[in-house]
């Protein structure tokens, strides 16, 4: 489920597909506001992010439609799957991010979530531009060609 890496990072859901229909332009780092029980569950490693964005408002950040599953042992007080959650950036770098959403095509798509070695939960995000079919098509045989490239180096010696 959960996957650790050689420098401490702990990556909880990873956002595959973004790579292959987004161009990602530049990454950041955000911390994310969760409550108790999203921590204990994110912890469990069934999260996803595949489907979820964020938007601007008000000078803030918002995290929309990511999935981090109800604990079960947190009864009554438990949180709800789906909620949107809030993103701690500078407000410098949410007003930087905020004005490359407004330009046309461009939106903010989170990469990867994880704690990072000191156990703090944090969101990857990339500033991307949708991809068309042909720009899908020709990314995959790049992607093609360079795995044959590899295959007939190797082959060769």
């Amino acid at each position: 489920m959960s996957k650790k890496k050689d420098d401490g990072t702990k990556i909880v859901a990873d956002n595959r597909k973004a790579r292959y229909a987004y161009s990602i332009d530049e990454t950041l780092e955000a911390g994310i506001m969760l409550v108790g029980s999203e921590v204990k569950s994110l912890r469990s490693g069934k999260s996803t992010i595949s489907e979820s964005y964020a938007y601007a408002k008000d000078g803030e950040l918002f995290l929309v439609n990511a999935y981090i599953p109800e604990y079960t042992q947190a009864s009554r007080f438990n949180h709800e799957p789906k909620r949107q959650r809030k993103l701690l950036v500078h407000k410098r770098e949410a007003g930087k991010l905020a004005a490359a959403i407004q330009r046309e095509g461009m939106t903010l798509i989170p990469l990867k979530l994880y704690f990072n070695p000191k156990g703090v939960a944090k969101v990857e995000l990339g500033i991307a531009k949708g991809k068309k079919l042909h720009d899908k098509r020709e990314t995959e045989k790049k992607r093609d060609w360079a795995r044959d490239k590899a295959r007939l180096m190797r082959d060769k010696g």
